[in-house]
């Protein structure tokens, strides 16, 4: 003897196996695009004679006067792992192009904040200055929309164009 499914429970399961799949689809996918992807790494892979902490120390300024873009870039940066030691505005507003800047010899620190804030490496310069205790200073210049965190800021609209910090 044979029983009836209804329809309901059958449609049910059909629906079920459906999400289901797509779901598993999409972790495989995000798996992917996650492994092929570069990613940033925040701890420090120079460090002599360990004076400083594992993680990379971080500096930034706002050199264009649109106020808010320190704090975003810091909140970013700490998001990705770095440590923001200090934020606030550049002695000047006339900054061109986003800066990455080297101040202890160690350029991997500084290709790291690249590869997080989505520049390349000519973006970076080196001015060692080892009494400043810190890895990279990050100057953000009036390219800033084409930099990773005010990318998304400025689709929803949150940064303002004022000046101070």
């Amino acid at each position: 003897m044979t029983t009836k499914i209804p329809k309901e429970r059958n449609l049910a399961l059909n629906v079920g196996i459906v999400v289901s799949g797509l779901m598993t689809l999409l972790l495989i996918w995000a798996l992917f695009t996650r492994i092929g992807s570069p990613r940033p790494d925040p701890t420090r892979i120079y460090n002599p004679e360990g004076l400083l902490g594992e993680i990379i120390q971080v500096d930034v300024r706002n050199g264009c006067g649109v106020s808010g873009l320190a704090e975003t870039m810091t909140d970013y940066l700490r998001t990705s792992g770095f440590d923001v030691v200090e934020h606030g505005n550049h002695t000047s507003f006339d900054v061109q192009t986003t800066q990455i800047i080297d101040r202890i010899g160690n350029l991997d620190a500084a290709k790291q904040v690249a590869l997080a804030l989505g520049l390349p490496e000519s973006s970076i310069t080196q001015d060692v200055k080892t009494d400043y205790y810190l890895d990279v200073s990050v100057i953000i210049g009036i390219d800033y929309r084409s930099v990773l965190p005010f990318i998304d800021e400025l689709e929803t609209g949150v940064v303002e164009l004022n000046s101070d910090e």
